[in-house]
């Protein structure tokens, strides 16, 4: 076959990208590939507005009607790059019915409904194809399906949001509370108005869940993954944790233990000389273990015009070269032909042990110390370390501890004693640590 046809769904920001990536490296691509990848339908409701891009796609491909490209006979890869989840689930369910190989970047979508998509092209025998739906343009998911798919995979943590990471590097270089950072990176751009799903944890569980789905071979709902977001992160805790030797990021966090899953998004400590205590701005990382590889690390933009579409388009050349050289059947999605002779089963967070961060605002009055570490010797909670401050006028100040490992449950449960007590002045912030320094 001496051409691949593409048609495109949605020419936002994305779509818009990859078109611009297919055009300006047309011959390189086709060099890779043995045979050229053409662009030949492009869907869009608003066909007319500049898309920013320095060659726009002749009007001729242009259409408003996504049906166009679904039923088009000679066209054989649809890129969903549209958003959404109703609409883009019916049209790439229409397109593999009509047997087009497909590519998306909609994470939401493949953690909302990715069972259903999976088996649709089992059934169909299309390609379904989505790096891009994690980490923009690092190829995590490709390392996931064929560059570690020997391994047993122990662990995956992630910075996985690119506007949490940015916050907070800004909360942490400039001492800057989360509302007003939050406000700076609408203003330039770097988020949402407002950033809900970036910064509640929703996006970044959304990714985890698809990661999983790969190393482990079995789709898992981002419903199921306990998820936090960095709203209730102070410079206070960002200072605290500095004296301590931590950083504070969002982090997505699964590891196998055995019969079960670790699967968490939350804000975490993790020690300064950590790898991904240095992942700064809108930076992505990935930090994996395999049981024979070892630690590797994914770094890159995890959004973004150009990266994302360079994402796209490695989906769309790897299926270029499926359909040249004649393969008959195309992979499944999760690169697993067999599925675990077990599902997945998720720990609930009540199990989850690990050391802790506490900082509880304490009337300077004496006694108040031995109340709270009474309560947490209680609950099988023992102290590693504590920054305590000087009197404030008669008002609260923070004490904030370190703790050994403990159960989230018992850490809970004390928590909610020492909220109670008279002399603590009001709720207490909580942060778990990943990779203690003790």
């Amino acid at each position: 076959m001496s051409q691949i046809n593409v048609g495109i769904i949605g020419f936002g920001t994305v779509g818009a990208g990859a078109f611009e990536v297919l055009t300006t490296n047309r011959e390189i691509i086709a060099n890779r590939v043995g045979a050229e990848v053409v662009v030949t339908k492009i869907a869009d409701l608003d066909i007319e507005s500049d898309r920013g891009i320095p060659v726009m796609p002749p009007k001729a491909i242009l259409t408003v009607d996504a049906m166009e490209v679904i039923h088009d006979p000679k066209i054989h890869v649809v890129v969903e790059l549209m958003g959404g989840l109703e609409k883009a689930k019916e049209f790439i369910l229409k397109a593999m019915e009509n047997g087009k190989h497909v590519v998306t970047a909609n994470k939401a979508l493949l953690a909302e409904y990715g069972p259903e998509i999976y088996r649709a092209a089992e059934r169909h025998g299309v390609a379904l194809a989505f790096e891009a739906s994690v980490g923009g343009g690092i190829p995590i998911v490709g390392a996931l399906k064929h560059g570690l798919s020997g391994n047993r995979i122990r662990t995956c943590i992630g910075i996985l949001n690119g506007t949490s990471n940015y916050i907070l590097t800004k909360m942490t270089e400039e001492g800057l509370p989360f509302s007003k950072v939050v406000q700076e990176a609408v203003t330039l751009g770097y988020a949402e108005d407002p950033p809900t799903l970036d910064v509640d944890g929703t996006d970044a569980a959304h990714k985890l869940s698809i990661i999983i789905s790969i190393a482990f071979g079995s789709p898992v709902s981002f419903k199921d993954i306990f998820r936090e977001g960095i709203g209730a992160v102070t410079p206070d805790d960002i200072r605290f944790a500095e004296e301590f030797g931590y950083s504070i990021k969002l982090l997505a966090i699964a590891k196998d233990l055995g019969d079960r899953l670790e699967a968490r998004v939350h804000a975490a400590m993790i020690p300064k000389d950590h790898i991904l205590a240095n992942v700064d701005e809108a930076f992505n990382a990935i930090y994996i273990e395999g049981d024979f590889v070892g630690p590797n690390l994914y770094y890159g933009l995890g959004a973004g015009r150009r990266p994302t579409a360079s994402a796209v388009v490695s989906d769309i050349i790897g299926i270029a070269r499926q359909i040249r050289s004649g393969t008959k059947g195309m992979p499944p999605p999760l690169a697993h032909v067999r599925s675990p002779a077990q599902e997945i089963v998720i720990q609930p967070i009540e199990d989850l042990v690990t050391p802790y961060y506490f900082r509880f605002s304490a009337l300077d009055t004496p006694g108040v110390l031995s109340k709270i570490a009474g309560i947490l010797a209680d609950h099988k909670i023992s102290i590693s370390s504590v920054i305590q401050k000087g009197r404030k006028s008669g008002g609260p100040v923070p004490i904030v501890m370190l703790t050994h490992e403990a159960r989230e449950s018992a850490a809970q449960k004390a928590i909610s004693l020492i909220d109670e007590l008279d002399v603590v002045a009001d709720k207490t912030v909580l942060i778990r640590v990943e990779g203690s320094r003790q």
